[in-house]
């Protein structure tokens, strides 16, 4: 375990300002990630918490946020008091704590923060396993008939995992977070599948996933279903029909989140309330009126019409891909001016290849963090794959933003003077912010009234 003098650390705020805490917490680790469980569960036990409803644990490359917002509206459809801890946030910090879809309130939060502060000691913590003891402590306060969690960051070392689950769901399996999962698919799948355990459903939404994945599945002794083979879907212009078993649903509604991984996404959960019916039956009322009302910030989303903005963090090649599709989709015929800032260790080039077809201008910027990439990298990255592209560049997000958004030029007079791009900026464009939770985040922070700096 590793721990800290006690001279060395920040004191604890003495009040009930959440944003103090938020302060706090991040500075008490030298690392914003430091992989391993051992620390995380010792202040858990310490805790004294027990979840003792039903848990569902979503982990994978993309499509975890999705799956979590699909079962939280479900089982809320369904009449059950339904929590859900997910990461990061976006505006505030509340979104990582939710109960029947709506944020945890300051006051709770806080006292979760008091009660790990007092438990841990000297055990150092990183501000994603304090954030993650947090949400455990006040679910275990709370009446709450099934629990949710979304994996951070691999799954087999992840905070999160050290709760046993009653069901495990793995979306997909990319080349991400390579510094600390491997640089390979198979590597990256074999973090992935920890969140499996022996006797429980180990679903997997990947339609080729790393044979690793079913390995360890198999060899722990999980009840491995695998989209397309154990479960199976039929898209339709408007609506899909779902197969598991002796289930059939047809003519189901297409999920209310856009996206061509949606329908696989729903496929996984549809197979998590199926196997969790005896303890949480579900009826296909609720199925349908739950994939109706699904929501979740970020993820192409329509923030503003005029213009049209969207947002959405499409961080690797398999998310962009996903982004492209929906653009090529909408019923738009003007130009796409893109808003792109990146983090370092992700793939820049990936990303830029599958997108690049459909954006008209970009807008990039470097992102203020350590983790973040430079301006200058991104717009040698673009050169590369589109000799031919438009490319302004920014010293930061929100002065990118500005020059291509017509509501917010008005704030940098003397930046739009001097900036080309802003005759396309008209009735006849859309703009899409994308690359990273920094980058979209800054954005939805600047049409917000609400405005939080920490985002860990």
């Amino acid at each position: 375990m590793t721990t800290i003098s006690s001279q060395a650390l920040p004191q604890a705020p003495v009040g009930n300002d959440i944003s103090a805490w938020l302060i706090y917490i991040e500075a008490l680790h030298p690392k914003s990630i430091e992989m391993g469980l051992a620390r995380v569960i010792a202040v858990y036990k310490s805790l004294n918490i027990t979840l003792s409803c039903p848990v569902i644990t979503v982990g994978g490359t993309n499509g975890k946020g999705s799956t979590c917002a699909m079962l939280e509206h479900i089982y809320k459809q369904a009449g059950y008091r339904v929590a859900c801890y997910s990461s990061p946030h976006f505006i505030q910090f509340n979104e990582r704590i939710r109960i029947d879809l709506h944020n945890a309130d300051d006051t709770i939060i806080v006292n979760a923060f008091k009660a790990i502060e007092s438990a841990r000691q000297d055990t150092q913590l990183t501000y994603f396993e304090f954030s993650t003891l947090a949400a455990f402590w006040i679910f275990a306060q709370e009446k709450i008939d099934v629990v949710i969690l979304e994996i951070g960051l691999g799954g087999r070392l992840d905070a999160v995992n050290i709760i046993e689950p009653d069901c495990a769901i793995v979306t997909s399996i990319d080349l991400d977070h390579m510094d600390y999962l491997g640089d390979t698919r198979e590597k990256i799948g074999f973090e992935k599948a920890g969140i499996y355990r022996k006797n429980i459903p180990a679903i997997c939404g990947d339609a080729h996933p790393p044979s690793t994945l079913s390995e360890y599945a198999l060899s722990i002794g999980a009840e491995y279903l695998a989209i397309n083979q154990a479960f199976k879907f039929v898209v339709h212009s408007k609506t899909w029909d779902y197969s598991f078993k002796q289930i059939t649903y047809k003519s189901l509604p297409k999920p209310a989140l856009k996206g061509v991984f949606q329908i696989e996404n729903a496929a996984c959960v549809l197979t998590s309330i199926t196997q969790m019916q005896t303890l949480l039956p579900v009826t296909e009322l609720a199925i349908r009126s739950g994939l109706l009302s699904v929501q979740l910030q970020g993820r192409y989303q329509q923030i503003k019409q005029r213009p049209v903005v969207i947002v959405d963090v499409a961080h690797n090649p398999h998310a962009a891909i996903s982004l492209a599709h929906n653009l090529a989709a909408d019923d738009f015929s003007g130009k796409t001016i893109a808003v792109f800032a990146m983090l370092a260790d992700k793939d820049i080039a990936g990303v830029i290849q599958a997108v690049g077809q459909q954006i008209d201008v970009w807008h990039i910027a470097s992102i203020d963090s350590s983790r973040g990439a430079k301006a200058q990298t991104l717009y040698n990255a673009i050169l590369l794959a589109f000799p031919q592209a438009t490319i302004f560049s920014h010293a930061s997000i929100t002065q990118a933003y500005a020059a291509a958004s017509l509501q917010l030029l008005a704030n940098f007079d003397e930046y739009a003077s001097e900036n080309a791009a802003c005759e396309h900026v008209s009735e006849n464009v859309r703009i899409i912010v994308f690359g990273s939770f920094y980058t979209v985040a800054a954005v939805m922070q600047l049409e917000s009234p609400i405005k939080v700096t920490v985002n860990a």
